[in-house]
């Protein structure tokens, strides 16, 4: 990892990227099959202290696999001189002297940001603390590093082993898409995972359900992707869903009043996103060519996704509040695996894959790691490999092949795994007859 935070261009050196994660991930993978048979002493205090070094390699070097870094410290910027983000796009706006460097860095300045009100607030925050990429970089890694102490508490909460921390703790990709490029998708999920344990620890009270509401309504507010848990996050409320519901709707009113009127204007570029972006998506480029319509295979994934996590929420539904008869598994891990399957839903039909996307997934994996998702963590870097052509020649060219590859590498590893721990259940079960019969 180090040679890579050294590496004067990153986007030339994709190739040893893709290497060098992929030997941090059979890292992890082995980590995994290893300490499930015997566990791993790491104490907390080291799994932050490696997590920590991790980004500090990537802290100070700029933001060079993706731009919107910029378009959140534009953000910042101008709430800190009391002008509304959503009030006009950047390309309508002439930059105040301090602002024209991040103006002319700021990819798609036609459109009004995407961000939502809680996201906006962070961009602030980072502004005030310097206003520079290093500044904001650091004040996402402090918060990714409290996200990491929030998965050893909730491993704790669900009698999980804490070294299960370490796959995402020392995960590439997190230490990539926030020390690396700054995106904000980690303070998101350092919300949600907040929301989840207020939800463990204090659920059954009508403060800790309300402010498990308020929590996730921030988690949804940085990055809406968070909001196709949110079916999840209400059965684990239980008997308190109307103060869960009644925290989440008092919490998103009131990181929104502050930019009304002018936030109705996101859904133009909400929209825009919907209707026409398009990277990396092997569903969707398949459905488009199966059908002919772009429109109709995204109104088709939408319908999967939707079947999806209504399946899986009412799987856990049915389900016991109480651990089977030797098994240690409750509803509150149900719920949180039940999170993991439908944010890998999620990323296997989103039109848009973006790698920084699958940082919700990679914040999931110490609760149901599989070969699927420790593997799409990594394929989705992959995709990296489109900014070689455009940084030499400016072209913005994808590859189908790699496309398909972030799609099927998950999907292939998640059917071995299934085949493997079949064949070691049913290895087991004839070991035991045998033993009978003796």
């Amino acid at each position: 990892m180090q040679m890579l935070a050294r590496s004067a261009e990153l986007r030339l050196a994709v190739p040893s990227l893709v290497g060098i994660t992929a030997l941090a991930t059979a890292f992890l993978a082995f980590t995994l099959y290893r300490g499930e048979r015997h566990a791993f002493a790491w104490s907390p205090t080291l799994i932050i202290a490696v997590a920590l070094l991790l980004r500090l390699m990537f802290l100070f070097a700029p933001a060079q696999l993706s731009d919107d870094i910029y378009r959140y410290l534009w953000d910042g910027g101008n709430i800190l001189r009391g002008v509304n983000p959503y009030a006009a796009a950047p390309a309508a706006i002439t930059p105040p002297a301090q602002l024209k460097t991040l103006h002319a860095a700021i990819n798609h300045p036609e459109y009004v940001t995407i961000y939502p009100p809680a996201a906006q607030l962070l961009f602030a925050a980072g502004a005030a603390l310097g206003g520079t990429v290093t500044a904001l970089k650091a004040f996402l890694v402090l918060i990714d590093l409290m996200l990491c102490g929030l998965l050893i508490m909730l491993l704790q909460r669900l009698g999980l082993p804490t070294w299960r921390a370490v796959l995402y703790a020392w995960n590439p990709l997190p230490v990539l898409e926030i020390a690396g490029s700054g995106h904000v998708d980690g303070a998101g999920m350092a919300l949600f995972v907040a929301a989840f344990l207020l939800l463990v620890a204090n659920g059954k009270g009508r403060t800790g359900a309300a402010l498990a509401g308020a929590a996730f309504a921030g988690a949804a507010l940085v990055k809406l992707f968070p909001l196709v848990l949110g079916p999840a996050l209400f059965l684990l409320a239980s008997r308190r869903r109307l103060h869960f519901l009644g925290g989440l709707c008092c919490g998103a009113l009131a990181l929104s009043v502050p930019f009304l009127p002018d936030l109705a204007r996101i859904a133009d570029s909400l929209g825009a996103y919907a209707r026409n972006w398009e990277f990396a998506g092997f569903a969707f480029s398949t459905l488009r060519g199966a059908t002919g319509s772009g429109g109709l295979a995204r109104l088709a994934l939408v319908a999967v996704l939707l079947f999806c996590i209504a399946a899986v929420t009412s799987r856990v539904a049915r389900a016991p509040d109480t651990p089977d008869e030797g098994s240690p598994v409750t509803q509150q891990r149900r719920v949180i695996e039940a999170c993991y399957a439908i944010t890998m839903a999620f990323l296997l039909t989103t039109p848009t894959l973006q790698p920084w996307y699958a940082l919700m997934l990679a914040t999931l994996l110490p609760f149901a790691a599989g070969p699927a998702g420790i593997v799409l963590c990594w394929a989705v870097q992959l995709t990296y490999r489109v900014q070689i052509p455009y940084f030499i020649l400016g072209q913005w060219t994808e590859s189908a092949w790699v496309t398909a590859a972030v799609f099927l590498a998950p999907v292939t590893a998640g059917a071995l795994g299934r085949v493997l721990s079949g064949n070691r259940q049913v290895n087991a079960k004839h070991a035991v007859s045998s033993s009978d019969g003796r």
